[in-house]
């Protein structure tokens, strides 16, 4: 497959308020290459003035988001980044049963209820059509993942991370909040729940989320949404850690506020954070009700996907597949030509997935 063509986008920090944005800058002690200096500018610029639209949409409808009841808890698309978790969300969401959080909301989350329909209607230009790293479709409207809306929102994020790639983790433990205090938890739940709410009072619709880093929060995510279900999807690892790595660093070259270096940073982080969410996973897994939880491999997804999503509201118990099936079929027709990118992997990487992942690889048959 050809290189897609490299299209102008804004910086994801674009959409911070301006406390998320200043503890960011803090704790990575300001390390703004001089290349980006500009752009540490305009965000500073623009998180002002996302706090003071945030403060004017709370004043207008916080009481009533915060009153909205949330009867049919999120369905849960889980899995490693580079697994599919992209293609089976916009397979399920086809449903017009489910509603889902879009790429506006998840981006510039601190006040859509009041900007959202001018963005779509006059900022469409702001975005590239196509995703830099696997040529998927891009737009304000097609689903995105939450995390993006927590990081913004000055919640602790892996996604922290994308913005100073020569450093350290900005939040430690993050990914399965682990490394969170008691507090730094509480306001999370909080966030996440607000979020949830929002989106419900914006669609009332049963949401359907997917963020690869809650593969490693199942205890967090049912404590809040005790009826949640949980679809998750597994690929084969010799194929998942190439394309992690080109992921990141591809997210930061676009996004980075530094030139980012090549000094084994990204590798090691791959590693290490595919052991944290397979490893959570597994404890996790006896604490989801029976019934709600659902497991696919990438593999079969490509091959049948409509099979496979039939499969999937089986082992969820969600009922109305047959209504959502012509539009799955025309979808899969429409989509039939795309390619998924190609990746050597060298023989020591080889050798080292399987000496660290290689429980993994044998429990889910990709030896």
């Amino acid at each position: 497959m050809s290189k897609p063509k490299d299209q102008w986008s804004p910086r994801l920090w674009e959409g911070s308020d301006s406390v998320g944005w200043l503890r960011l800058l803090a704790r990575n002690r300001f390390a703004v290459g001089f290349p980006y200096w500009y752009i540490a500018g305009i965000v500073s610029g623009m998180s002002v003035a996302h706090t003071v639209l945030r403060w004017v949409q709370h004043g207008l409808y916080g009481d009533r988001v915060a009153r909205t009841p949330v009867p049919l808890h999120p369905v849960f698309v889980v899995g490693h980044w580079r697994t599919g978790t992209t293609l089976l969300h916009e397979l399920l969401i086809l449903d017009r049963q489910f509603g889902y959080p879009d790429t506006y909301a998840c981006l510039d989350p601190n006040h859509p209820l009041l900007t959202e329909h001018l963005f779509k209607t006059y900022g469409r230009w702001l975005l590239p059509d196509r995703r830099p790293m696997d040529n998927m479709a891009a737009g304000w409207d097609r689903p995105q993942e939450d995390e993006f809306a927590l990081c913004l929102l000055g919640q602790p994020s892996p996604y922290a991370d994308i913005a100073f790639p020569n450093r350290p983790a900005v939040y430690p433990g993050s990914l399965d909040l682990s490394g969170l205090t008691p507090s730094q938890l509480r306001a999370w739940k909080r966030a996440f729940r607000r979020f949830v709410q929002l989106r419900t009072f914006r669609d009332p619709r049963r949401l359907v989320l997917k963020s690869p880093p809650h593969t490693a929060r199942i205890p967090v995510l049912l404590d809040l949404f005790p009826d949640a279900r949980f679809v998750h999807v597994v690929r084969d690892p010799y194929t998942v850690f190439p394309s992690t790595v080109n992921l990141w660093k591809s997210l930061g070259r676009k996004h980075g506020l530094q030139t980012p270096r090549d000094d084994g940073l990204t590798r090691e982080k791959v590693f290490r954070e595919f052991r944290v969410i397979y490893d959570r996973l597994e404890e996790a897994r006896p604490l989801i009700p029976a019934g709600r939880f659902h497991e696919l491999r990438y593999e079969e997804l490509v091959k049948d996907p409509v099979g496979e999503v039939r499969k999937v509201y089986a082992g969820v118990g969600l009922d109305g597949f047959e209504a959502a099936r012509p539009a799955l079929q025309e979808y899969v027709q429409r989509t039939a030509g795309y390619e998924t990118n190609k990746y050597q992997l060298p023989e020591a990487d080889r050798d080292e997935v399987a000496r660290r992942w290689g429980d993994v690889v044998r429990r889910y048959g990709y030896e």
